[in-house]
C-alpha cells in the first residue's frame, strides 16, 4: 500500500484508539472496513513510530489478543489548544497589567519551575545534574542533548525543539524567562545562552561552567 493510501488508514487508526480508549486489532480493522492483516501492518507502524502501544488480554483458548492504545506521543498527535489558550491569556495580561507585574509574575513562574528542577537534579556532580536536567526537559518536549562545551569548559545543551515556540514568537520574554531558569537552576554555575532559534540556526543552546574552574568536574567526560 502507498503513503497516499497509508495516511488516511494512519489518521482514521489514530483517532479511533482515541475514541475507544482501547480496542483489538479486529475491532479496528472492521471499523476500517480492511483485512485484520493490513490492519496489523499498520498498527506495528505506528508502534515503530512511538505513537501506540499493546498489551496482551487473555481471551479464552488460544494466543492472547492484543488491545491497543495510544502512548503518550500519540495524545499529542492531536492538537489541544493549549498554545492559543495561553497567547490569548498572555495578550489580556500585556493589556490589562503594567509592564512591570507581568514581569513579576513570569520570574515567580521561573523561581518556581527552577525549585522543581534542583529539586528533582539532587545535588550530584555538576555533569550528572545536567544530564538529568536533559531527560526532564526531552520529557517536556524540548528534544534536548548535552554536548561539551566548544571553550573545553562545561557542558552545552542544545534544545531542537520549543515545547512554546508559538508563544515565544509573540512574547520574546519567554525566552528570557528560560534562560534565568536555567541560571536559577545551576546557581553554582556561569550560564549563558550561545544560541537562539528566534535570532538564527535551529536549536536554542545554553552553556554551563562552573564558577570555579579548578575542579575536576569542569572538565567534560572526567571522573567526578
Amino acid at each position: 500500500m502507498g503513503a497516499a493510501a497509508q495516511a488516511p488508514t494512519r489518521e482514521a487508526t489514530l483517532t479511533l484508539l482515541l475514541r475507544h480508549g482501547e480496542i483489538s486489532a479486529a475491532d479496528l480493522a472492521n471499523e476500517l472496513g480492511i483485512s485484520v492483516q493490513a490492519m496489523r501492518r499498520h498498527l506495528r507502524t505506528l508502534e515503530e513510530a512511538g505513537l501506540v502501544e499493546a498489551s496482551p488480554l487473555a481471551a479464552g483458548p488460544g494466543r492472547p489478543s492484543n488491545q491497543w492504545r495510544l502512548t503518550q506521543r500519540g495524545h499529542q498527535h492531536f492538537p489541544d489548544g493549549s498554545d492559543t489558550f495561553a497567547l490569548s491569556l498572555l495578550e489580556s495580561m500585556t493589556t490589562s497589567l503594567p509592564p512591570e507585574t507581568l514581569a513579576t509574575l513570569l520570574s515567580r513562574q521561573a523561581q518556581e519551575k527552577a525549585h522543581q528542577y534542583r529539586h528533582q537534579l539532587g545535588d550530584g556532580p555538576l555533569e550528572e545534574r545536567i544530564r538529568r536536567l536533559v531527560n526532564l526537559r526531552s520529557h517536556e518536549g524540548y528534544v534536548s542533548e548535552m554536548v561539551p562545551a566548544e571553550s573545553g569548559v562545561g557542558w552545552c545543551i542544545n534544545e531542537f525543539h520549543c515545547s512554546v515556540q508559538r508563544i515565544a514568537e509573540e512574547f520574546p520574554a519567554l525566552c528570557d524567562q528560560e534562560l534565568q531558569l536555567i541560571r536559577m537552576t545551576f546557581p553554582d554555575c556561569h550560564v549563558e545562552r550561545v544560541h537562539w532559534r528566534l535570532e538564527s540556526g535551529h536549536s536554542c543552546g545554553f552553556q554551563i561552567s562552573p564558577f570555579s574552574t579548578t575542579s575536576k568536574e569542569s572538565k567534560p567526560g572526567s571522573s567526578p
